[in-house]
């Protein structure tokens, strides 16, 4: 009796998720969503971990290889810095290194630069330190590839749920505050 009590108290919530890339209604275009983020103009970000996150993200948001006319541009900016928390006593050389990476990204119109959305995104990789010079440096590429692989998919995930709250018909929610 309980369990049908819960099942009736929960079932209208059911009706309140909606997935993130399915269609805003029945009838409608299956992937508006999609066709906004094949849309979307990725500026140069300088550097090596900035051509990182720019492949990742053109792949992200469009991966078909399709050129749809720009209607958004989106501009990253990235602050990286390494950290050696860890020292070998007897060689005094760092065993382990820190890759943090900041990256703050900004959505905007392409006609008229109204901003769509902002934010700041960031990820940590840690790696091993060797003698060998080469696998450090090979080491510390990895990190910054796998710094580059999760920011994009941080980002390209926060633009699609804005632009799917834009897409969508049905207004957000109402946030109740204590």
């Amino acid at each position: 009796m309980t369990v049908i009590c819960v099942a009736l108290l929960v079932l209208p919530l059911a009706g309140c998720l909606q997935p993130l890339y399915a269609p805003a209604g029945f009838g409608l275009d299956s992937a508006p969503l999609a066709a906004e983020l094949q849309s979307i103009a990725v500026d140069e970000i300088p550097q090596q971990l900035g051509h990182y996150v720019r492949n990742e993200l053109i792949f992200g948001l469009n991966g078909t290889g399709s050129q749809p006319p720009p209607r958004y541009r989106l501009m990253v900016v990235l602050r990286e810095r390494v950290q050696t928390p860890i020292l070998d006593t007897v060689t005094g050389r760092a065993t382990s290194a820190t890759v943090i990476v900041d990256a703050e990204y900004r959505l905007v119109t392409i006609p008229d630069e109204v901003e769509v959305t902002k934010g700041i995104a960031f990820n940590i990789a840690s790696y091993d330190r060797f003698s060998n010079r080469f696998s450090n440096v090979r080491a510390a590429r990895d990190a910054e590839i796998r710094n580059a692989r999760v920011i994009a998919d941080s980002i390209r995930t926060r633009i699609a749920t804005v632009l799917a709250t834009r897409l969508s018909p049905v207004p957000p929610p109402a946030v109740v505050r204590y």
